[in-house]
């Protein structure tokens, strides 16, 4: 696949996509790196937690099979809620070929159309190289450092960072 696979379908989640974002979100889950979720985390439970009802979720698709999902919520109710969160999730073997890139570029459009002015991330660890690069590169920014904040499986207790971008 390449970077900017037009074969790459992104469109919103429905009940028949729910097995497949249970099975991207399982190995990440299990993994315990990634995510402050505990890592047995049921498919019921890690699917309610994805598609809640303030949760506008989306998956990447190509020829039938997801490949990656993300969802989208305002981060916080009242005098926070101009600014978006997001969760996102790419399957094993897509990693490194754009789909994380596809949604997240994705999710600042949807946000901006659903009134959001700017996007926070507000844990995302420290060791997940990959993930903070293209953060970074999208123009989010680190505001701010929980130092030992997250209890990483090999790498005992690592910082924890909040990114930020306007929209």
């Amino acid at each position: 696949m390449q970077r900017n696979n037009p074969s790459l379908i992104l469109r919103p989640a429905c009940q028949n996509d729910f097995s497949q974002i249970w099975e991207i979100l399982k190995p990440i889950l299990r993994a315990g790196e990634f995510y402050a979720l505990p890592p047995e985390m049921t498919q019921e439970s890690a699917i309610a937690y994805w598609t809640k009802s303030d949760h506008d979720t989306f998956v990447v698709e190509e020829d039938g099979k997801i490949l990656g999902t993300y969802f989208l919520r305002a981060n916080q109710l009242g005098g926070g809620s101009h600014v978006a969160n997001c969760g996102y999730a790419t399957c094993l073997k897509a990693r490194g070929q754009g789909v994380a890139r596809k949604m997240c570029l994705h999710s600042l459009e949807f946000a901006r159309s659903r009134g959001f002015l700017a996007m926070q991330f507000n844990f995302v660890i420290s060791t997940n190289d990959r993930a903070v690069r293209l953060w970074t590169s999208l123009g989010f920014e680190v505001v701010g450092t929980l130092p030992g904040a997250f209890a990483h499986p090999e790498k005992g207790f690592v910082d924890a960072l909040i990114m930020f971008r306007k929209l």
